[in-house]
């Protein structure tokens, strides 16, 4: 029987707002919460983990490797190595893949895996400036919205993209705010029943402590959404209240072999089922989740009504009604506790934070099969299934 790798134990932050309760944390600290919480919950010993690999997509100021950083301030020994993914948005998506790659490889036993983003400390970078300016005005690039907003290829915003996909697949604009009331309505019930308060490790800020999401609007109706003017072109369709925001946040998780875990009766949370991603024309990012989800299914020789939870990653309703209308998603099953547009969608964390959602979703509904997935800037997406044990 071929080799599996577990998930051992999973956490994450609660997810900030632009500029608010998180602001004074950096990444590193956040993604170091992260993984002391995921260390903890695992119950075992730091110096056993041998590898790190994590997710962040806004480096510019970071300093070297912020997952070695995350690493060591973690407790880890420094005979263990560590790894900094950037693949936009599937950054700790793609870290959980290959920290699943070094296990069955042997280059490890146990990896820690996750993802970290401040995007509320994201800095302006001035490139005119290293060899000198003798004369006119120096221009500030945004980091943020360069690194992480912009498509490399074509200049244009992310949002822009989405507005692509609403066009070529007929999404209107009451389609898409129809979606985002739903992802508000279903995170506040969510955290009004504490669905959420198992995968959270608080935030300590001083006088206070983080303990839920705090970019979830409790009040936001289908009036409200609709006032909202389209946010990158005139005659748009997408808007502030219909795609994810920028956000502040960390997550983590423990994986190792399964037959190990076992061994030394180690209790799993789940194990590593299948891996897909895809590339598609980057004008149309948002749609690549259609394809990476339909070669996963084919890979695992499974069927959209086998899986009991998707756990999508809302960057725009717009294309996230794309893939569910694509894929025929059964809407009990998709998002069923909300997602990034009232979530959050700190860049490379998300990846990781839908799977820590996802992975405790089906723990908490008694189901066993989820599928995670996301759509990638520069015409990428990837999913990831789980099992639940």
């Amino acid at each position: 029987m071929a080799e599996e790798v577990v998930i051992v134990s999973a956490a994450r932050t609660p997810i900030g707002k632009f500029g608010k309760s998180l602001r004074g944390l950096s990444a590193e600290q956040l993604g170091t919460i992260a993984a002391k919480a995921a260390i903890t919950r695992s119950g075992l010993d730091p110096a056993t983990i041998q590898q790190t690999i994590f997710g962040s997509v806004l480096q510019a100021g970071q300093g070297q490797n912020i997952a070695r950083q995350i690493e060591l301030n973690a407790g880890l020994p420094v005979t263990s190595t560590a790894m900094t993914i950037n693949q936009v948005c599937g950054s700790s998506l793609k870290a959980i893949r290959l920290g699943q790659s070094a296990i069955l490889m042997g280059d490890a036993d146990i990896v820690l895996v996750g993802g970290t983003e401040s995007m509320s400390n994201a800095p302006y970078l001035t490139p005119q400036t290293r060899w000198g300016r003798k004369f006119g005005d120096i221009t500030l690039t945004d980091s943020l919205a360069h690194d992480g907003l912009t498509d490399a290829f074509t200049n244009i915003p992310m949002g822009i993209t989405a507005e692509n996909v609403a066009a070529q697949f007929h999404i209107s604009r009451a389609d898409q705010d129809a979606f985002a009331l739903r992802s508000q309505r279903r995170a506040t019930a969510a955290q009004q029943a504490n669905r959420f308060a198992d995968e959270i490790v608080p935030v300590s800020l001083g006088t206070t402590t983080l303990t839920t999401d705090e970019a979830v609007r409790t009040t936001t109706s289908r009036e409200q959404l609709a006032a909202l003017r389209p946010a990158f072109k005139s005659a748009g369709t997408v808007t502030a209240g219909n795609a994810a925001g920028l956000n502040d946040g960390a997550a983590a998780m423990i994986l190792m072999k399964k037959s190990t875990a076992q061994a030394a009766g180690i209790a799993y949370l789940a194990t590593l089922r299948g891996y897909q991603e895809v590339g598609i024309d980057p004008a149309i990012m948002g749609y690549a989740p259609v394809t990476a989800i339909q070669q996963l299914l084919t890979k695992t020789q499974r069927s959209v009504s086998d899986i009991d939870r998707f756990e999508l990653n809302e960057a725009f309703a717009a294309q996230s009604v794309a893939v569910s209308r694509a894929l025929a998603l059964p809407d009990d099953r998709l998002n069923v506790n909300g997602g990034a547009i009232a979530l959050g969608h700190p860049l490379g964390a998300s990846g990781t934070r839908i799977v820590v959602t996802l992975l405790y979703e089906l723990l908490h509904s008694g189901t066993h099969l989820g599928v995670a997935s996301m759509c990638i800037g520069g015409g990428m997406g990837m999913a990831l299934m789980i099992e639940s044990n």
